[in-house]
């Protein structure tokens, strides 16, 4: 028989990160304690970039889009965003969304299987995601709890099972 896989990824819907950029800017423009403060928040090529007249109004935004993120399902562990700075008579944050896993968490998650997982189960670093396979669908499906239940900074998704 031959084996079954799957492959762990860390991937981030464009479509319904732009749909909570456009919602938390709809709600900046709309709530009352952000009449005045010029706050916005909009795409900056890859990046998302927070304007506000005070640090304390960008981190606001931030918030809103966060609770945003959120809403249409996006772990935060996903966003990365920096520490507001002043630029001019603003403060901006930029923020970025973090697309594949990097080679040091594929490390990381490929140590866990290996120390924890069944004994059966073998993982491969093949890029931004890691090829899991085993002989076993249930050594994966337990492999799959375990990667879940571990503290990560990155958000999984497990894809192409197989």
């Amino acid at each position: 028989m031959a084996d079954s896989s799957f492959d762990v990824v860390s991937k981030v819907d464009h479509q319904e990160a732009d749909n909570a950029l456009n919602q938390a800017s709809k709600e900046v423009e709309q709530r009352y304690d952000f009449k005045g403060t010029d706050a916005s928040i909009e795409w900056s090529g890859e990046k998302v970039m927070i304007k506000a007249n005070s640090q304390d109004r960008a981190l606001a935004v931030l918030d809103v889009f966060e609770t945003k993120l959120i809403k249409r399902g996006i772990s935060l562990k996903s966003l990365d965003s920096g520490e507001p700075y002043p630029s001019g008579k603003e403060f901006r944050i930029e923020c970025s969304l973090k697309n594949g896993i990097d080679q040091e968490n594929a490390k990381k998650i490929s140590k866990i299987i290996r120390d924890q997982g069944p004994k059966s189960v073998k993982a491969q670093i093949q890029g931004d995601e890691l090829r899991v396979s085993s002989k076993s669908r249930d050594d994966l499906q337990d492999t799959m709890s375990l990667l879940r239940g571990s503290d990560l900074e990155v958000d999984l998704q497990f894809t192409n099972f197989r």
